[in-house]
C-alpha cells in the first residue's frame, strides 16, 4: 500500500470534486468494499489522473465526451460536467463539446448530455 499514491488521489478527487462529495463517496465505497475504494483513487486518479500530458480539466472534457457517448449514464455525466465547469472549463466549451458529439453519436444522447448540462448551469444561476 503506498499512502503517497492514496494522498495523491484524495487531492485530485478534492480538486475536481471538493472534500464533502470526496469523503461521501470514499465512505460510501468503503462500505461496499474499501479495496476498491483504494484501488479508484490509487489507481483511477493518482495512476491516471495523476499522469502528465493532460491536466485535470481536461481529463474532465474527456470524461464528458466518454460519458456522453455511451449515454445512460447521467449521474456520472452530470458529475463529470460539474467537474469540468469546477475547474474552469467554460460551459462554451461544454456546448460545442457536446454540439460536435451530435455528428458522431447521434441527437438522442447529446439531447440528453445537453439536458443535464443545462440543468447543471440552471442550478449553478439559481
Amino acid at each position: 500500500m503506498s499512502t503517497d499514491r492514496y494522498a495523491l488521489g484524495r487531492k485530485l478527487l478534492e480538486n475536481a470534486y471538493g472534500v464533502e462529495a470526496t469523503d461521501q463517496t470514499i465512505a460510501y465505497l468503503n462500505t461496499i468494499s474499501e479495496d476498491y475504494s483504494r484501488y479508484l483513487v490509487e489507481a483511477g486518479f493518482a495512476d491516471v489522473y495523476g499522469r502528465p500530458g493532460l491536466d485535470q480539466r481536461q481529463r474532465e472534457v474527456v470524461n464528458v465526451i466518454a460519458l456522453t457517448s455511451l449515454g445512460g449514464l447521467d449521474g456520472q455525466l452530470e458529475r463529470h460536467i460539474t467537474a469540468a465547469l469546477d475547474l474552469g472549463t467554460p460551459a462554451e466549451t461544454l456546448v460545442e463539446t457536446i454540439f460536435h458529439l451530435t455528428l458522431i453519436i447521434g441527437h438522442p444522447k447529446a439531447n440528453a448530455a445537453f439536458a443535464l448540462l443545462k440543468k447543471v448551469l440552471d442550478e449553478r444561476q439559481a
